[in-house]
C-alpha cells in the first residue's frame, strides 16, 4: 500500500520546505481525503470525514510538542518508565468560521484541555480576476489570551491563496505571542503555503494534500469544493 502511496504527487513537500511543511501521507489519511474528493459523498459523510481528519492531523501535532520521561509506580508496586507531553495542556485551537468547525471537532478529542477562539473571515470575490489574492472581511473575533508556552492550532481546512491566514495571524497575535505556530488544513497549495511562511517563517503547515492549482477564481484544483457548504449543506 505505502509503494502505492508514493504515486501521489499531492503527498509530495518541496525540498526547502520540508522542515515546516507536514503532509500527512498515512494511508488512513488519504482514503479520508479520496472520500472528501468525491463528489457522491453527502454531507454527513462529509462532515464526518473532516471529523476524522481532525484527529488524524492533531496526532501528527503531537510528535512536534515537548515531552519528557517520567517514573510511575504500577498497580503491581513496579516501576515503569513512561512519556508525558507537557505541551498537551497549554494549547490554543482558533477555529476559521464556519468550514473549520468538523476539523476542530477531531482536534479537540486529541487536545481536549485546549482553549479555543474563533474567526469569522470572509474572502471579497467580487471583482477578483486572477484568483491569487484577496480582500478579507472580518466579522468577528474572540480569542482567549495566549501565553508564551503555548502552542496556537489554526484550523482551517483549505489553504488556498493564504490571503485569509495572512490577514488573520496577525490579530491572532495581539492576544500574544505562542511558543509555536501550527496551522491545520486538509489540503494546501504551494503558492499559499509559501505567502504564508514568508511572512511567518516560525508556523508549521499541517495538511493532507498539496494541490497543483489555483483557479482563476481562487479555488484549489483538483481540490474538494467549497468545504462549508458541503459541511453544512449550504451548496446551491
Amino acid at each position: 500500500m505505502w509503494v502505492l502511496l508514493e504515486g501521489l504527487v499531492h503527498t509530495e513537500v518541496p525540498k526547502d520546505l520540508r522542515d515546516r511543511v507536514h503532509v500527512i501521507d498515512h494511508p488512513y489519511a488519504q482514503a479520508i481525503l479520496t472520500t472528501l474528493r468525491d463528489r457522491r459523498t453527502g454531507q454527513i459523510d462529509f462532515r464526518k470525514g473532516l471529523v476524522r481528519l481532525g484527529r488524524v492531523i492533531g496526532l501528527e501535532m503531537v510528535k512536534y510538542l515537548d515531552g519528557e520521561v517520567v517514573e510511575v509506580e504500577t498497580p503491581l508496586g513496579v516501576k515503569a518508565k513512561g512519556f508525558v507531553i507537557k505541551d498537551m495542556d497549554y494549547v490554543v485551537i482558533i477555529t476559521v468560521l464556519r468550514a473549520a468547525m468538523p476539523l476542530v471537532e477531531g482536534l479537540v478529542k486529541i487536545f481536549p484541555k485546549a482553549r479555543q477562539g474563533v474567526v469569522s473571515a470572509r474572502r471579497i470575490e467580487e471583482g477578483v480576476t486572477n484568483g491569487r489574492s484577496f480582500e478579507i472581511e472580518l466579522n468577528y473575533i474572540k480569542i482567549p489570551r495566549i501565553k508564551s508556552e503555548d502552542t496556537v492550532i489554526i484550523a482551517d481546512p483549505m489553504l488556498a491563496t493564504g490571503s485569509t491566514m495572512l490577514a488573520i495571524i496577525p490579530k491572532i497575535l495581539e492576544y500574544g505571542k505562542p511558543k509555536r505556530l501550527f496551522i491545520a488544513s486538509v489540503i494546501s497549495t504551494e503558492y499559499g503555503i509559501r505567502r504564508v511562511l514568508s511572512k511567518y517563517p516560525e508556523a508549521h503547515v499541517f495538511t493532507v494534500a498539496i494541490d497543483p492549482e489555483l483557479n482563476s477564481r481562487g479555488y484549489i484544483v483538483p481540490g474538494l469544493g467549497d468545504a462549508g457548504d458541503r459541511a453544512f449543506g449550504t451548496l446551491r
